[in-house]
């Protein structure tokens, strides 16, 4: 009888010793992957309040054909903060598709630290575009279909040191979910509409298929098969309450043709409009609207910090 209590009691202790085991494993998994997505966090942030994040733009300009005078003065085509910027800078020539910026004579505009009087400038759709500057002002051209735009950041603007991070839903891993993707062969485009009230074609490779509450959902991707991540902007029923009106992005690990992905959507996101009304953002395509309340990434920047 001793010798059977003994061995129950052994027993009893080794399937203690596994739901530990099993506990631990668990709490390690979930900690690891808490710590996957605070690292994300973080990047975001960092990436926001980067030289060319989105927290110090000061303007966006829209070139007319012709001279576009440039500075602080109201008698400007192209108007720049006053607190930063002198009267006049010098003029923006839009001549059919080529940007010229002339400076005014004695002012030190300069390109990679080299003083520039007049010089033809790269748009942001040709490889190394134009960057220029002046103090703690620098400018870029944009190019959003036949239209050409002056995008002006301020190095010191008053939103980097106010910006006091996203607030985000509670970090939830039932919502990194296992989705197919169904490819395009070949791929096919999609019209995504942008905050311009504009339209683009973009190559869609395929969707990523998923199940939320039994129910089966489906988002158009956009980018290549080549790419290592696939874009996805959807809406869902939290905008305009919880997030941002507009719909969220998404990045995406491209998958094998075919394979299943991983959609994880504590990694949703505001897009720059969110945070500033000089960004050209695209908008969801209305087929990746879901009738559903997604309830984890980002929150609406404007609703948690005002």
């Amino acid at each position: 009888m001793i010798r059977k209590n003994f061995a129950l009691l052994i027993m009893g202790c080794t399937l203690l010793c596994d739901g530990c085991n099993s506990s631990q494993s668990s709490q390690k998994a979930d900690f690891q992957y808490l710590s996957e997505i605070q690292t994300w966090q973080q990047k975001r942030i960092e990436s926001l309040k980067s030289p060319t994040g989105w927290l110090n733009l000061a303007g966006l300009f829209w070139l007319q054909e012709g001279e576009n005078t440039a500075g602080a003065d109201s008698t400007n085509a192209l108007i720049f903060p006053k607190a930063q910027a002198p009267d006049f800078i010098g003029s923006f020539i839009l001549q059919d598709t080529v940007v010229i910026f002339r400076a005014k004579p004695n002012l030190a505009v300069t390109l990679n630290d080299s003083v520039v009087s007049s010089i033809v400038m790269r748009n942001d759709t040709e490889e190394n575009p134009t960057k220029l500057a002046l103090g703690t002002l620098s400018w870029t051209i944009i190019k959003r279909g036949e239209k050409y735009g002056v995008r002006l950041r301020d190095h010191e603007h008053p939103l980097l040191k106010q910006f006091a991070g996203i607030e985000m839903f509670p970090v939830d891993s039932t919502w990194r979910l296992t989705a197919k993707f169904e490819a395009n062969d070949p791929p096919k485009m999609i019209a995504v509409p942008t905050i311009l009230n504009t339209i683009t074609e973009e190559p869609s490779p395929g969707a990523f298929v998923f199940n939320i509450g039994g129910k089966t959902y489906r988002l158009d991707a956009t980018g290549k098969m080549t790419d290592k991540e696939l874009f996805v902007i959807f809406a869902d029923r939290t905008n305009g309450k919880e997030t941002y009106g507009a719909g969220r992005f998404l990045y995406v690990p491209t998958p094998k043709a075919s394979d299943n992905a991983v959609i994880d959507f504590n990694k949703a996101y505001n897009p720059p409009c969110a945070f500033t009304p000089y960004a050209t953002c695209p908008l969801p395509p209305e087929q990746n609207t879901l009738p559903v309340r997604i309830t984890a990434g980002e929150k609406n920047y404007m609703t948690a910090n005002h």
